[in-house]
Formats: structure tokens, sequence, C-alpha cells
């Protein structure tokens, strides 16, 4: 592909139609779009297409009868494996995306840079860390594995610390029904509401706190001091602990316009740049919605490419 449009006439050609930035459920949606309207479009992933459904062990939200993150995870890869006009470059990650008045450039980790009339930027979110809260003090900046990293054997008769009442930790519960284990749910008084769906789980305690200090884990256990909103303090102690406080945006530098939480509203961007899924806003964090929003951004884009006139 070339570094730089060319000419023909008065007319721009461009490396593709479409540049497509993240490869979850929105992003691969809208490479299919994309294929369905007759675009041809790139579609750039740091990692492997739909890494974070693997992970996913149950849903009961989504429609034709996966009841797995893996087997809707295969089911969307072998389809954009096989959607001949989407070139997918996986295992690359976009480290500039520029907006002008004729086309979007976005610039690989290669220093490849690539042009289209429009992006479709998908990247989602990645799980917050302690340091990312004011709530908890963790010496040493641990970076800790999300609840929902853990399987069944990292769980199994033991008690396992929870940093956050996000709502993974449901997802968890359901994909390990019968596993022996005990969490210790320690939550900010804003997440309660997020913790209704597991509160009568009698594998669940929940810790309202204020404020949590993590002590560094010895050989095989973990500690961590507590004040309760009341002004009470209490010491507890687990096996392992893990985090689910939320997640923050992961978009790519550049010609993007993000809110104070640092996710892309769509409305505020220019007007070359489509943002879908999970980096548009905290509220509509779900598979379903990506999906919908990336087909729906690959659709913007075709119109708008057809009611553009030509240069």
């Amino acid at each position: 592909m070339s570094d730089t449009p060319s000419r023909t006439g008065s007319r721009t050609t461009h490396d593709t139609d479409l540049i497509i930035v993240g490869g979850g459920p929105a992003g691969c949606a809208a490479a299919r779009m994309a294929a369905g309207v007759g675009m041809r479009s790139v579609l750039i992933e740091r990692d492997a297409l739909c890494r974070n459904l693997y992970r996913i062990l149950a849903l009961n939200n989504v429609l034709g009868g996966h009841t797995s993150g893996p087997g809707l995870a295969d089911s969307i890869t072998a389809e954009l494996n096989g959607t001949e006009p989407c070139h997918l470059e996986l295992g690359r990650h976009a480290v500039e995306l520029r907006a002008d008045d004729d086309q979007v450039a976005v610039t690989l980790d290669t220093g490849t840079r690539l042009t289209a009339p429009y992006a479709v930027v998908a990247t989602g979110v990645g799980p917050l860390q302690p340091r990312d809260v004011p709530w908890i003090t963790a010496p040493g900046n641990p970076t800790l594995p999300p609840l929902w990293q853990a399987d069944a054997d990292d769980a199994e008769g033991r008690t396992l610390l929870v940093l956050g009442g996000d709502r993974p930790i449901g997802t968890f519960l359901r994909a390990h029904p019968t596993t022996d284990t005990r969490l210790l749910v320690a939550h900010p008084e804003a997440d309660a509401y997020k913790t209704e769906e597991i509160r009568d789980d009698p594998r669940v305690t929940l810790l309202p706190v204020a404020h949590l200090t993590l002590h560094p884990a010895e050989q095989t256990t973990v500690a961590a001091d507590m004040v309760g909103r009341d002004g009470g303090q209490r010491t507890v102690t687990a096996d392992a602990v893990y985090v689910s406080i939320g997640s923050a945006p992961t978009a790519p530098p550049g010609d993007l316009s993000r809110d104070g939480d640092g996710y892309c509203p769509p409305a505020r961007q220019h007007p070359r740049v489509i943002v879908a899924g999970d980096l548009r806003s905290a509220r509509f964090q779900r598979i379903m919605t990506a999906l919908g929003s990336g087909s729906e951004a690959a659709l913007h884009a075709y119109y708008a490419m057809r009611e553009r006139p030509s240069r």
C-alpha cells in the first residue's frame, strides 16, 4: 500500500475506502457491513480479533444462540477471515490518526501511513488499575489482573479480594456457577448500583468502603486495610487480588475529541472520523450495542461517500 494518496484528474485515490481501527465486535461488524455495501477496508488490530471475547466464558445477552464468548468470537473471526474486501493488519496498532477536509490518515507502528475517505475508530476500553482511582492506595503501583481473566483453577476453594464492583463480576459468577470460591468485593459508593445483580450470590461478600489501602502481597496471601463509609476500620486477607474497578478508553493519539473521562463522543468528532463500540461512552458497553454501532458506522461512511461530491 502506498504511503501517500495519488490523484487521477481531480479525484484523490486512497489506499482503501475505510480504515477501521480496532478488531473487537464493533470493528469486525464495521468491516462486514462495509464489505456488504461494496467498500474495501483495512482493519487494524494490535492483538487477535475479538481478543477480549475469548475471555468471557458465559454470555446471556447476544443473538445467534451463543452462550460463550469463545463461541461468538470464533464465529466472528471465521467470517472476517473470509471477507475478501477487508485487509487485516493484525499485530499492528495506530500511533497517530489525522483527519482533514479530504481524507483520514492513520500511521501504524511500522511507520506505514494509510489513507481513506473515512475511518471507524473502535479501540474500546481497557481495565482501570488501583493507581487510576482516588479511593485506593497501593504502594508500588501494581498492575493487577481483571477478574474476568480468572479461571476455575484460580478460584476453586480460594478467597479472592476484588477491588471495585463493576459488572464483570456477575459475568465471572455465571461462568463458574459451581466453583467453590469466596469473593470479597470492596467497592466505593459509586459502584453500589452495579452490585445489585451479585448481592444475593452466597459466594459474595460486599464491602462498601470509603478508602482501601492494599499491602504488598506476601508469599501466599494479600491483605488490605479498609475504611468504611461510617469511618470504621477493618483488615481483610485473601488468597489473591483482582480488579473490577471499571474501564478506561484506549483511543489512538491524534485528531479525536475526548470528554473528561477520555471517551470519544461521536457527535464531537471530525466528520470523517466515526467512533463505534465501547469507546463512545461508559453507558452502552455491551456486545450487542457494539455490533450495532460498528455496522451503523460503516453505513455512515458509505452514505457520506455517495453524497459527497468528487473533487
